[in-house]
C-alpha cells in the first residue's frame, strides 16, 4: 500500500495530536507554578464536589506517574496522579474537578458516556481484530477481509467521536463546580481554561487522525471493488 492523498491530512492531524500533546504538558507545567485563591489540594477538591453532589461512596486515590488522573467507572473510583492529589495549584484543581465530572456524568446517567461504557467491550475487541484484517486483506488483496476490517475499524472510530463530547461536558462541568463553590475566583477561569483546553484537543487530534484513516481504507476499499468490477 503506497502513498495515498489521505496520508497528507493523517500527516497534519498527527502534527496537531504532537502539538497538542506539548501544550498539555507546558500547559500543565506553566499553571502548577500558580497556586490556586483557594489554597485546596486536588484531592480536596475532588472529595468536596464529589460530597456536594451526594457521592460520598466515591472514594479519590492516588496513582503513580504524571497526567494517569482517570475516573473508573466499574470500581467507581477517581484517582489522581501525585502532582494532582497533593498540588494547590490551578492546574491541580482543574484536573481534579475535570476527573469529578466524570463521576457526576456517571451519577446522572449522561448519554454519551452510558453509550461510550456500552460501546466499549465491543470496541476492545475490534480495535484488536481490525488491524490484523486490514493488514491480511491488503497483502492478500482480499477486499472481503479489507471490508471486514474498516466495519471494526469504524467501531473505534466511532467511540472516539463518542468520546468528544464526554471530555468537552466534564471540562464544561468542572468549572461550572469550581466557579458555584467558590474553588476558584473569576480570574482564575482562563488558567483553568488553559489546562483543560490543552487536554480537550488531544483527543480532537486523536480522533481526526482515526477519522481520516478510515476514510482513507473506505476510498481504497472503494476504488479497489470498481476495478474489480470493470
Amino acid at each position: 500500500m503506497l502513498f495515498h492523498p489521505m496520508d497528507i491530512f493523517i500527516f497534519i492531524a498527527f502534527l496537531i495530536s504532537l502539538w497538542a500533546q506539548w501544550k498539555v504538558s507546558s500547559n500543565f507545567n506553566a499553571w502548577s507554578e500558580v497556586p490556586a485563591s483557594s489554597g485546596l489540594t486536588g484531592a480536596e477538591v475532588a472529595r468536596l464536589i464529589l460530597d456536594r453532589h451526594g457521592l460520598h461512596h466515591v472514594p479519590v486515590e492516588v496513582v503513580p506517574g504524571r497526567l494517569s488522573d482517570h475516573y473508573d467507572p466499574i470500581s467507581r473510583t477517581v484517582r489522581l496522579s501525585e502532582p494532582v492529589f497533593y498540588g494547590r495549584s490551578i492546574a491541580s484543581i482543574s484536573v481534579a474537578a475535570h476527573e469529578v465530572g466524570h463521576a457526576v456524568q456517571h451519577q446522572q446517567g449522561y448519554a454519551a458516556l452510558v453509550l461510550r461504557h456500552r460501546m466499549f467491550p465491543v470496541v476492545n475487541l475490534a480495535s484488536g481484530v481490525a488491524p490484523f484484517l486490514l493488514l491480511v486483506g491488503f497483502l492478500l488483496h482480499q477486499f472481503s477481509l479489507i471490508g471486514l476490517g474498516i466495519l471494526f475499524f469504524s467501531l473505534a472510530v466511532a467511540f472516539q467521536v463518542i468520546t468528544l463530547p464526554v471530555e468537552f461536558n466534564a471540562s464544561a462541568r468542572a468549572k461550572r463546580f469550581m466557579l458555584a463553590e467558590g474553588i476558584i475566583a473569576p480570574n482564575e477561569t482562563r488558567g483553568v481554561n488553559k489546562v483543560l483546553g490543552a487536554a480537550a484537543l488531544t483527543y480532537v487530534a486523536a480522533t481526526l487522525i482515526s477519522v481520516f484513516e478510515l476514510l482513507k481504507y473506505v476510498l481504497i476499499f472503494t476504488q479497489g471493488s470498481n476495478n474489480e468490477e470493470s
